[in-house]
């Protein structure tokens, strides 16, 4: 009888573990053979090419919440894949396509920072993982938080 319950829960586990949909493209994509890391003609690699890397969104009171939209574009001769965005704290979040960004196009890493809890000068980091070169870009948000 346990041993049933037991495989019952287990299953149920495992079914629900694969089913979620996930929102990151997989490394095997990011780690191809035209990618900067595997063997392929470096003339074919994709290239994440922004038109600013820094934002400073200057005085912010507390609990405040802003975002900026960093545009970027593929200046390679392959797809471009973003593979995931990471920042250094939790107050700030990254939302990028998840779709291939063919040569010449172009799109936006949309960077959204909460100032609850902070004051005085804040730099937060967002660092963008990509099947090109360069493979990691950081890009790099700031503000003065206070009552001012």
């Amino acid at each position: 009888m346990r041993s049933k319950l037991f495989f019952s829960i287990l299953m149920v586990f495992l079914l629900a573990a694969c089913g979620g949909k996930k929102s990151d493209v997989g490394l095997d994509l990011i780690h191809n053979t035209q990618t900067i890391d595997g063997k392929g003609n470096g003339e074919k690699l994709p290239s994440i090419k922004f038109d600013r890397d820094v934002h400073d969104f200057g005085r912010l009171t507390a609990n405040e919440n802003v975002s900026y939209s960093f545009h970027f574009t593929n200046a390679g001769k392959a797809d471009l894949l973003i593979g995931g965005c990471s920042a250094t704290c939790g107050c700030t979040v990254a939302d990028y396509p998840r779709e291939r960004i063919a040569p010449g196009k172009d799109g936006y890493v949309k960077v959204s920072f909460k100032s609850a809890g902070m004051s005085g000068r804040q730099v937060k980091e967002v660092t963008v993982r990509t099947n090109g070169d360069p493979a990691q870009v950081k890009l790099r948000i700031m503000a003065e938080v206070g009552g001012f």
